[in-house]
Parts: structure tokens; C-alpha cells; sequence
């Protein structure tokens, strides 16, 4: 049977909890035996790490102890699959050097609405936008099919490396009130080989609203599939 681990926690803002469990019957469809975990410390743990044919992740800031983040990347490197979206993978870690050099992103700004617009609450920071399915994503399994598509919640600006297959990106407009002089394209949905083992990582999935968007369902679903398959 495949072993899926789930490893959420951190901000309570991201519903890890929720959110990871509603991808449990989908999981348990596929034929996972599915494991959870409230803490990292599971990384550190080599010899079950090495029988894992996929990590889940969702958790949002935090810290990786050294010799959890070298059972992470180890697993990885071995064939595990690593799959997560919006900040529980973008938003975490970001002083461990090795995560970041795997994932190949960190999350740095979502400017949300103009300040005249704001409230003072959460939705200030959610704002319509597209995904545009790109060359690559069209031929992509993960998202061959899909037309470019619009949600409305935060917008990742994301500092990215160039090795990553880039399946969407999503571009921030340059409004009159912003400091940024032209518009800015960030990654919004991508694939990375790392080792053996395959990454998919989702820039939205803010809440369950989000998660449950049937685009955004369908391709967290086909790219937990295509992750796990060595």
C-alpha cells in the first residue's frame, strides 16, 4: 500500500487541519495509507521517512531542525513525492537554506487591495485575479484541459528560481498607488524533480473556499497523483 505522510500545523489562519482533511478521501480513493502529523519532528525520523512515497505538507511559518529538514530533503532525493500550496509551503521555513533550495520559492508579499479600499479586515488582502495556464501547462497532465481561470483571494508575489516547470502564473497589475513601476509575473503553479522524487506546489488554497474551487481542486488532485508516481 503507498504511504502518505500529512505533516500540517503552524498558523491556525491556513486551516491546515481542515484543509489536509479534505483531501483525505480522495487520498484513501487512490489507495494511500494515510498517516498525520502536528509537528515536524517526523522528518527527523530517517528510517520511516525512507518508506514514504509522498509528503503532504501544510504548515504555514515555523522552524526545521537541522537533522529535520536533511530527513525531508533525503526522502525527497530517494523518490518521495512532495506535494503543498499557498503559505503551508511558501510561507514556511524560511531560514532553512536546503528547504528553500528544494522548493525553490518563498512567498514575500500579497499587496491585496489600495489602501483607500481596505476595511481592516481579513478580505483586504483578496483580490480577483487570473491564472493563466501556460505553454507547458497546456501539454502538463496536471493541468492539460484546464482553461486560464480567475479566483478571488490573496495574490502570492513569490521570489523563484528558473528550475521549475511553470504550469500558470499569475501577474500583479501596476495600479497608481503601487511602488512597482510595470506589472509583476509570478509562478502560480509549477513542478520541480528534485533527486528521485517529483514537487508540485499551488500558490492559492488560502481557505477552504479556495480549496474547494473546482479548478483548483482538480489540479491539487492530479498533481498529488503525478507527484507520487516514481
Amino acid at each position: 500500500m503507498k504511504k502518505v505522510l500529512i505533516v500540517r500545523g503552524g498558523w491556525e489562519g491556513h486551516f491546515p487541519i481542515e484543509a489536509t482533511d479534505s483531501f483525505i478521501p480522495f487520498l484513501i480513493g487512490e489507495g494511500f495509507d494515510v498517516r498525520l502529523e502536528g509537528s515536524t519532528t517526523i522528518y527527523a525520523d530517517h528510517e520511516y521517512m525512507s518508506t514514504v512515497n509522498l509528503i503532504i505538507q501544510a504548515i504555514t511559518f515555523g522552524k526545521l531542525e537541522d537533522n529535520e529538514v536533511e530527513g525531508l530533503v533525503a526522502s525527497v532525493k530517494n523518490g518521495a513525492g512532495f506535494v503543498g500550496w499557498h503559505g503551508g509551503v511558501l510561507a514556511s521555513f524560511g531560514l532553512s537554506e536546503k528547504y528553500l533550495h528544494m522548493i525553490g520559492a518563498i512567498f514575500v508579499s500579497h499587496p491585496g487591495k489600495i489602501p483607500s479600499e481596505r476595511t481592516g479586515d481579513q478580505s483586504d488582502w483578496f483580490v480577483p485575479h487570473s491564472y493563466t495556464i501556460t505553454p507547458s501547462g497546456k501539454r502538463h497532465e496536471i493541468t492539460a484541459g484546464i482553461e486560464d481561470f480567475e479566483l478571488t483571494t490573496e495574490q502570492y508575489w513569490l521570489l523563484h528560481d528558473p528550475y521549475m516547470d511553470i504550469l500558470a502564473t499569475t501577474t500583479q497589475a501596476k495600479r497608481a498607488e503601487d511602488p512597482w513601476h510595470e506589472p509583476v509575473t509570478s509562478p502560480a503553479i509549477w513542478t520541480r524533480l528534485w533527486g528521485e522524487g517529483k514537487i508540485f506546489v499551488m500558490t492559492a488554497g488560502h481557505d477552504l473556499e479556495v480549496l474547494n474551487n473546482d479548478n483548483v481542486r482538480k489540479i491539487i488532485e492530479r498533481g498529488i497523483t503525478w507527484a507520487s508516481k516514481r
